[in-house]
């Protein structure tokens, strides 16, 4: 009877799991969904948030378009690179739920927060350097300015996206993602009343909309931590778990910095190709801001479904069950490829509608702006499909706490193939940051092509990464 009633305990514990009428397994797609899908929401609010800063900056001029595009993914990459020492707290904390250890799990989320307090120093850094990096990529004198603008009240909020970050990711371990969608949708609304009266009301301009997004960001913290505290005293005992602990904070940290490296190197491609893409011209830079913006309709959205691949194993390992783990990552890489492509190729079919309302129709350059988006939406077309085998097997990855190797497989394609060819391909000799080198001048169509080149390697690469199944030896 002890065998039978074990194995009857461990299935369960499995998340999404379904038995037919003859005890075979089956991935339950409603479980999955429930799960997803407010994943998805978040993940679009995250996405409608940008859209927002985008339109709102837009409404000033195509040089503060360009300016935003030039840091949008510097930002990014700094928060990122500084912010991800939380990064491994939905891993832990899914693995600690599926192993029923639910205190746990909430001392997970505090050491997060104690980890992103830690933050604060290396973020002061970055507001000191900032300017003087941004000058160094020789944009022209109005964008250049705008960009500094933009750097330092963006930077000072890093901190509390860490902090942001570490407290959603509690919920997302335990499946609770409902919370983080009502989160997320408190600071998209907070964020939009701020950026109108910051940009406009008061009258900061570019520094208004970083302003905007920090203190949105505020609001989001106080919310998560409130959240937090209100679970279940007897099961989750949030309350008693908040004193920090050194070792469990470094612990955390040396999980979460190989995650953040892997973010951080692709983040770090992809910052220097829009650098690149604003140093072939203001329309080139505007043009690429605008489909970036554009692609996060489902990119966000992929990261959601990708995100719940992050749980779902997680949670399986946590129950003891590698090859349910396995199951359950290949089904989300699957539906999170076939969204992204799908929804791609709709963007590039009504992009011609959706442009003009990101441009400032009295721009002397509206007109150049449109044209190249609508080619561009097509490349960003081309490369979805990949990008969501991409999310989708990082994801899962992190979800058996492989973190190292996918982050040297994303940093090498980076260095080694993407922004050399995207150097190539968008500059002319005599132009570019090695005016000695060799190039098409393709501009930004040279750029796109680029990217699709990247997306497709490490989107291969990473997929044979969790094929090959190394994962299922590791031990957190």
């Amino acid at each position: 009877m002890t065998a039978p009633l074990d194995r009857a305990r461990r299935e369960a514990a499995l998340p999404a799991l379904r038995l037919d009428a003859e005890g075979r397994r089956h991935i339950d797609m409603r479980a999955v969904a429930a799960l997803a899908l407010p994943l998805v929401l978040n993940s679009t609010v995250q996405a409608a948030l940008n859209l927002t800063d985008t339109w709102f900056i837009g409404r000033l001029s195509t040089a503060a378009t360009a300016a935003i595009a030039a840091v949008h993914w510097l930002a990014l990459l700094a928060i990122f690179l500084i912010g991800g020492v939380a990064m491994g707290v939905q891993t832990l904390v899914a693995q600690a739920y599926g192993a029923g250890r639910f205190r746990r799990t909430t001392r997970i989320a505090w050491m997060g927060l104690w980890a992103s307090l830690l933050t604060v120093p290396a973020f002061g850094l970055t507001v000191a350097v900032g300017p003087a990096m941004i000058r160094w990529f020789g944009l022209t004198p109005a964008v250049e300015a705008l960009a500094i603008e933009f750097w330092i009240p963006r930077m000072i909020g890093g901190p509390l996206a860490a902090a942001l970050w570490a407290a959603v990711a509690f919920f997302n371990g335990i499946g609770r993602t409902r919370i983080p969608l009502a989160i997320g949708v408190a600071v998209l609304a907070s964020n939009a009343v701020l950026n109108e009266v910051f940009i406009f009301r008061f009258g900061w301009g570019m520094a208004g909309a970083a302003w905007a997004t920090t203190c949105a960001e505020l609001v989001g913290v106080a919310l998560a931590i409130r959240m937090i505290l209100a679970q279940d005293e007897r099961r989750f005992a949030p309350h008693l778990t908040w004193r920090p602990n050194v070792p469990r904070i470094v612990a955390l940290i040396a999980l979460g910095l190989p995650m953040a490296m892997t973010a951080c190197a692709d983040l770090g491609a992809a910052a220097l190709f829009q650098l690149m893409q604003v140093q072939a011209g203001i329309v080139d830079g505007a043009a690429t801001q605008i489909v970036t913006i554009f692609t996060a309709i489902a990119y966000m959205p992929g990261i959601g479904l990708a995100l719940a691949g992050t749980t779902l194993v997680g949670q399986a390992i946590g129950a003891g069950d590698r090859g349910w783990a396995e199951r359950l990552g290949n089904r989300v890489i699957a539906i999170v490829a076939c969204y992204m492509g799908g929804i791609g190729l709709v963007i590039a079919l009504v992009g011609d509608w959706l442009v003009p309302l990101f441009v400032n129709a009295a721009d002397p350059r509206a007109a150049e702006v449109i044209a190249l988006c609508s080619s561009l939406l097509w490349f960003a077309a081309a490369y979805q499909f990949f990008d969501g085998v991409n999310l989708a097997s990082a994801f899962s990855l992190r979800g058996a706490g492989d973190a190292r190797v996918p982050a040297l497989i994303v940093l090498a394609c980076g260095s080694l193939l993407f922004l050399p060819l995207t150097h190539y391909l968008t500059f002319a000799p005599g132009q570019g940051w090695f005016g000695s080198a060799p190039g098409l001048g393709l501009g930004a169509v040279g750029g796109w092509s680029a990217i699709l080149v990247y997306v497709v390697a490490i989107g291969s690469a990473l997929w044979l990464r969790w094929r090959h199944g190394a994962w299922k030896l590791i031990r957190l």
